[in-house]
């Protein structure tokens, strides 16, 4: 799993489904570490427009830009519709907060060939 994770921090675009506004939920913390560590952050949420002053996307989709590696904070029965369209967009690298898994998603992405981390915090590490 390492190896996994040294490959999330090796990429620089990197969206965040579930990031928040609010500083208390890890949506929001999660968004800021990883833009704190200069890494090119796209937040992904259905009902937000700006998050401390950058655009949010609705969906990956809406991505103007080649993500390479998903961050997701969100339910498990939308972990699972994330990882679908990871594989439509192409993005080969998802890392599930934890409770934000499920034995589907990772199901999913381990016979689509897309690289899961889950089990693990990315606020446990450096970046």
């Amino acid at each position: 799993m390492q190896d996994a994770v040294d490959a999330f921090f090796g990429k620089k675009n990197i969206a965040v489904v579930g990031a928040t506004d609010r500083p208390e939920k890890y949506g929001y913390k999660v968004f800021r570490k990883l833009l704190d560590h200069g890494y090119h952050v796209f937040p992904v949420h259905p009902t937000l427009s700006v998050i401390d002053g950058i655009q949010v996307f609705k969906s990956l989709s809406e991505i103007p830009e080649k993500v390479e590696a998903v961050e997701v904070i969100v339910n498990p029965s939308v972990t699972e519709e994330v990882v679908k369209e990871c594989h439509k967009l192409g993005v080969g690298l998802v890392w599930m907060q934890p409770g934000a898994e499920s034995d589907s998603a990772i199901e999913f992405c381990h016979t689509h060939g897309i690289v899961c981390i889950h089990d693990m915090c990315v606020l446990s590490y450096p970046g």
